[in-house]
């Protein structure tokens, strides 16, 4: 007779420390995205959403920034910038506010996208929040990533025209 033990995760059970995932690189002008350090801002837990689909969202999202941000970098790169990082900008906690700025665009369409796809990953541990409650949590980490790249763009974040 032969015993197995075979663990299993509880909702609230803390989520397991993830194992250190390489980089995304973004083109090279654009600073890697880290995986992990996505994880830990956005809170993007380990037991429901597996590296695979943390990847795959942080690529589309990466796509969209940099196309975004297309004509800005072509720009960028005709003033002589070999990188984002750069490109003249102040500093806060020993980063350029447009690297910052960069990685909050991804990060938070990245989060964006897993929200929308997989409902359950921003309920709480007793499921108290139904779907319709995080359309504005969505239509937030949306409105945030293009808040972000009109940062970047130097560009306001609202037109206004009189009819």
């Amino acid at each position: 007779m032969t015993t197995t033990f075979l663990p299993t995760i509880l909702p609230g059970d803390p989520a397991p420390a993830p194992a250190p995932v390489a980089p995304i690189p973004s083109g090279g002008w654009f600073p890697a995205i880290d995986p992990t350090l996505f994880r830990q801002e956005q809170r993007v837990d380990a037991n429901a959403i597996t590296d695979a689909r943390v990847r795959q969202a942080l690529i589309a999202a990466i796509i969209r920034v940099r196309r975004d941000l297309s004509e800005w970098r072509a720009e960028q790169v005709a003033a002589g910038f070999t990188t984002l990082d750069e490109v003249p900008a102040d500093h806060v906690d020993g980063a350029s506010e447009l690297v910052i700025l960069y990685r909050r665009a991804v990060f938070t369409a990245a989060k964006a996208e897993i929200v929308e796809r997989y409902v359950d990953v921003d309920l709480t541990g007793r499921g108290e929040r139904s779907a319709e409650q995080l359309d504005p949590t969505v239509a937030e980490l949306r409105r945030d990533s293009v808040h972000a790249v009109r940062e970047i763009l130097d560009v306001g974040r609202m037109t206004v025209e009189l009819i």
